[in-house]
């Protein structure tokens, strides 16, 4: 499964990983299904580490109204360049908060301890045009 992230830098095109996250993706699919994550900011860009989205307060203490477990098991747990990963407030307490790496360099520690449930495969660039207050636009399914 894909989705096309839009923002008003650009599209990045994502794979899930289904396999190894299948209620995180199910959970993301289903929000952006919704339109939730339509009009949010990225409210938190930190340089070569993370662009971070998915609050509907757009300052990061905001979430869906319920929470989600970590999924950390699978194979593809490495926080590389491009990876969406759940941001949460300690282990299962996901909920739409997601953020992608810029980099590897300073995300090693991320591993196993926040579920990798997807990767940009086309609009890299995307993640280092973002900056703090852009918008995503929409998510669309393919």
């Amino acid at each position: 499964m894909e989705a096309i992230i839009k923002t008003n830098k650009g599209d990045m095109k994502v794979t899930f990983y289904d396999k190894d996250a299948p209620n995180t993706v199910a959970n993301f699919v289903k929000l952006a299904n919704e339109g939730y994550y339509n009009g949010l900011s990225w409210h938190r860009v930190l340089p070569d580490f993370v662009i971070q989205g998915g609050c509907p307060k757009g300052d990061g203490t905001g979430g869906p109204g319920y929470k989600i477990d970590c999924e950390l098991t699978g194979e593809n747990q490495y926080h590389d360049r491009g990876v969406l990963s759940m941001a949460h407030a300690g282990r299962n307490t996901g909920g739409s908060q997601f953020f992608v790496c810029h980099s590897r360099n300073n995300t090693a520690h991320l591993d196993r301890n926040h579920t990798c449930f997807g990767k940009v495969i086309e609009g890299l660039e995307v993640i280092d045009a973002i900056k703090e207050g852009d918008k995503i636009e929409s998510i669309t399914v393919l």
